[in-house]
């Protein structure tokens, strides 16, 4: 069998690697077989490097003669300082983390002739199988890695702000000691105030949100020569994954950017008005967590009136109808330290804001004409039956109905509650061909429940109205009027039979015919037949279905509560 030695100047000293099974020889250096070696290996085992690792002592024969892993910890020490037998100073060096040798110690490099009384024999050639954790060296500083950096860093960390940020926390060799991904939460906590350790409050400042950083930090930056008494071993140097997602101070106010302002703006938005606005709302990192948009309805509310988180009751001042905004609220002004549903403490709070409507409690109908015709002499009033065309939108401009869409007017008496009243007065003091803009604040138009699936609740309409015709209506309280002198014996004239009775054909059959001949006139956009019958039922005094002579009265003798009455 042919045996191999390779010869290395490793820093500086001389070492065999053993390269195959070879028969027992006598030994006068240190032998290092190379187990495993990973694929990465930032950094080497230098003389003066602080280490620990983890090793099994054995003869020749495979008798142990002491073990770190039976102890429960790493053997922790300074490499090429003396602390160590010379072969183990002289093995260590090269090591990378998480690398494993298999090292043969000479007595002349061990314990000698001497020995250790009751452990090691004199002369006794020793076996370590060692795996190496950790290093450090006093000189290290704290190494930082960026592996994610947003597009945009409109901000970074600085002394003194309030972050929230997950981690997975491991030990050099990989072990994982602790991660905030495990508890679904993020570590809140102040920076360079000194809650975190030393390597930590550090290596936070200058983070973007959306910043991912490897942090590797020494254990004098970090858990020192204790560790944290359960899963950092001490005199470990730790590294963390960390994701920043959110930061802030206590000092900061909301910020409001400007995405989109309409050209025109005639009022802006101020305490006490009632705002409908959809909106997005994500966290700073961008996790989503409500929107208006997703509901199919806008989210409708008084401002300045503490109905809403202190920031956005700000932010919506001075906004206009149809402009875009964007709301950054800090905790303090939002959800504070608790939170709420899915949004967590201390969380910043980014809305996306599209206003698309308000209104005031005090608004009236506001009346804006757009055409008059040159001749403009009879008006509309309370009692006319008027025709008109509409188109009808919300403020956003959202169309909602338009009488051009079915090719005919929109027909109504005005002041008979036909219509919502900011439309009834809107449509007073019109003339034929008249053409207006009309806008109704909610409570004078559908109200806060509005029209389901038609008309948005505590919407503002709009309409743009011309008057096509117009039919004067009767005096206020008359259904009926003669055109002239009223018969001194209508009486008898309407008993066509003159049994001395009035019944329901002959009274309907007189007064149409009457209205026919142009001599009498019903109130005009109302059933006629209706109306007859209404002024037969207030004749008919006693129900009974007919009327009499002395039942039968003229208007002027009636009081002046009756308004159907001849």
């Amino acid at each position: 069998m042919v045996c191999t030695f390779t010869f290395m100047l490793l820093l500086g000293l001389s070492v065999t690697f053993v390269a195959c099974n070879a028969p027992p020889v006598p030994l006068d250096d240190v032998a290092i077989e190379r187990q495993f070696v990973p694929a990465e290996c930032p950094r080497i085992v230098k003389e003066g490097d602080f280490v620990r690792y983890h090793y099994l002592g054995t003869f020749p024969d495979g008798t142990q003669f002491d073990s770190s892993y039976d102890r429960g910890s790493t053997y922790n020490v300074f490499v090429g300082k003396g602390q160590l037998i010379p072969g183990i100073d002289k093995a260590l060096l090269g090591m990378c983390v998480n690398e494993r040798r298999f090292v043969k110690v000479p007595p002349n490099l061990a314990y000698g002739s001497e020995g250790v009384a009751g452990t090691i024999p004199p002369d006794a050639i020793l076996h370590f199988d060692v795996l190496m954790m950790d290093i450090w060296n006093p000189a290290d500083e704290l190494q930082i890695q960026t592996y994610q950096m947003p597009e945009n860093c409109n901000r970074k960390v600085q002394v003194s702000d309030f972050v929230r940020y997950h981690y997975n926390g491991t030990l050099l060799d990989g072990t994982l000691f602790d991660s905030s991904h495990n508890r679904l939460q993020t570590y809140n906590t102040y920076v360079g105030i000194g809650w975190l350790i030393p390597g930590m409050d550090q290596a936070l400042i200058g983070m973007c949100v959306g910043e991912k950083r490897f942090i590797t930090i020494p254990p004098f930056l970090a858990y020192r020569e204790e560790g944290d008494g359960k899963d950092i071993p001490p005199q470990a140097s730790v590294v963390f994954d960390v994701a920043l997602l959110d930061l802030h101070n206590t000092k900061d106010s909301i910020a409001v950017e400007k995405l989109f302002v309409p050209e025109t703006c005639e009022r802006r938005t101020k305490p006490g008005d009632f705002v409908r606005y959809h909106y997005n709302g994500t966290l700073l990192d961008g996790t989503f967590f409500d929107s208006s948009y997703s509901r199919n309805r806008t989210y409708d509310v008084y401002i300045g009136k503490g109905y809403v988180i202190d920031g956005m009751d700000e932010g919506l001042l001075g906004v206009c109808i149809g402009e875009k905004l964007r709301i950054t609220i800090p905790p303090h002004l939002g959800y504070g330290e608790e939170g709420t549903g899915k949004i967590p403490g201390s969380a910043v709070l980014v809305f996306d804001i599209h206003m698309i409507d308000f209104h005031n409690p005090s608004d009236t109908v506001q009346i804006k004409t757009t055409y008059k015709p040159d001749t403009c002499s009879v008006l509309t009033k309370k009692g006319d039956f008027v025709k008109y065309h509409f188109n009808a939108s919300l403020m956003d401009g959202t169309s909602l109905d338009s009488t051009h869409n079915y090719g005919k007017t929109y027909n109504i008496v005005l002041g008979s509650g036909q219509v919502v009243l900011g439309m009834d007065i809107g449509l007073h003091d019109m003339c034929i061909g008249e053409k207006r803009t009309v806008i109704i604040p909610p409570h004078l138009g559908y109200g806060e429940q509005g029209i389901d699936g038609e008309v948005p609740g505590s919407a503002v309409l709009i309409f743009d109205i011309e008057l096509v015709e117009l039919v004067e209506g009767l005096p206020e309280g008359y259904m009926f009027i003669w055109n002239g002198e009223v018969s001194s014996d209508l009486f008898n004239e309407i008993d066509q039979n003159h049994d001395g009775e009035i019944l329901p054909d002959e009274f309907s059959g007189y007064i149409s015919q009457q209205v026919s001949l142009g001599r009498g006139k019903l109130a005009p956009g109302f059933d006629p037949l209706k109306i007859i019958a209404n002024m037969f039922t207030n004749q008919d005094r006693n129900g009974d279905g007919k009327i009499t002579e002395e039942e039968f009265k003229l208007k002027d003798e009636e009081s002046k509560e009756a308004h159907d009455e001849l």
